[in-house]
């Protein structure tokens, strides 16, 4: 806790001076003292201190540290977290210098110059009001009434027979798209899957990595996107297949590699073969994750529980798993439940 006492001393033309002194310690353990000229001013910086060091936010540095130089510490510490690999992704770390450098550190508007003493909750609304008017105050935008829904739409067999019948797409093609509407693997899970994570014998594929943007490999979204997910017979035999026809069939190597063996472009894929089939088969366009969205409807449609569907789409939580997929499970003990209620009331 902090306290505040009066002091005195005399100065050296003899002249006695009094001032109100603010001592504390921080969360360090490391003393600090603060004058001011009025016993007021002083409780109000008690206060305040006080309120800092209970809540944890308190920074010895803030009188002197700049928002920009903040700015720099935090990206360092992204940097080394990025190295470390503790949860931080190339592409993460290439979007926070982004937002950083565009929006708070601009040349213009940005504001690196300040202060963090200075960013109280007074300043920073000013900030946001520099603007003299605001053109869109005032305006409500009306959306749809399923806007905000986290409920997903699967594409539509019709759609995916077309895609994986048609003449227009190859035999490698054809087979990375089963792969993804088999297994439900993300884009990045599937092209860091190697030769070393399928068990022929016990038709399971491993996902215990994925690959960013960037070429750089990781751990997947989250702890749970570490899972065994069952292979069916048929996708086997043509994994078998294709790993006699590859020049990469190394335990180490990728099981969907670039010409050089190296990883997939996903962009480029999608762009040069994933895409202009749709064109071809004049069928709805739907994007690559699309096709973990059909996987997992098909779970849901073949009767795994919602468990065992978290389990193999590697969800963080059964509830982002009934989220997005609950409006597919099938349910006879509601329908059951509906009709007791009718027969009560209306018989």
């Amino acid at each position: 806790m902090a306290s505040v006492r009066k002091r005195s001393w005399t100065a050296p033309g003899r002249e006695t001076k009094t001032a109100w002194m603010v001592d504390y310690y921080d969360n360090r353990g490391e003393r600090h003292r603060k004058h001011f000229s009025t016993k007021k001013a002083a409780d109000v910086f008690r206060i305040s201190v006080e309120g800092q060091l209970q809540s944890g936010i308190y920074r010895a540095d803030a009188s002197k540290l700049t928002v920009k130089q903040a700015c720099e510490r935090f990206i360092a510490h992204c940097e080394g977290r990025n190295k470390r690999d503790e949860r931080m992704t190339r592409k993460m770390l290439v979007v926070y210098r982004g937002h950083v450098n565009n929006h708070i550190l601009h040349r213009e508007h940005g504001v690196g110059a300040w202060i963090l003493v200075q960013l109280t909750a007074r300043a920073v609304n000013e900030f946001r009001d520099w603007i003299a008017t605001n053109s869109a105050r005032g305006v409500r935008v009306i959306g749809t009434r399923s806007e905000g829904s986290k409920k997903v739409l699967p594409p539509p067999k019709e759609a995916m027979r077309a895609l994986l019948h048609a003449n227009a797409a190859d035999e490698d093609l054809r087979l990375k798209l089963i792969f993804a509407a088999s297994t439900g693997a993300r884009a990045g899970e599937q092209w860091a899957a190697k030769w070393q994570d399928v068990d022929f014998d016990k038709g399971e594929l491993s996902i215990r990595l994925r690959v960013d943007a960037y070429g750089e490999e990781g751990a997947p979204k989250s702890r749970a996107g570490v899972r065994m997910v069952p292979l069916s017979d048929q996708l086997i035999s043509a994994l078998k297949a294709w790993k006699l026809r590859s020049k990469f069939s190394k335990p180490t190597d990728l099981i969907f590699p670039n010409k050089r063996g190296a990883y997939i472009s996903h962009d480029n894929l999608v762009k040069r073969q994933f895409l202009p089939l749709f064109e071809r088969l004049r069928l709805k366009r739907f994007n690559w994750h699309g096709l973990r969205h059909f996987a997992v409807s098909c779970w849901i449609e073949a009767g795994m529980s919602p468990k065992t569907v978290q389990t193999f789409a590697g969800h963080a939580s059964l509830q982002i798993t009934m989220d997005r997929y609950g409006h597919l499970f099938p349910s006879d003990s509601h329908n059951t439940a509906m009709d007791q209620i009718a027969k009560g009331l209306f018989d």
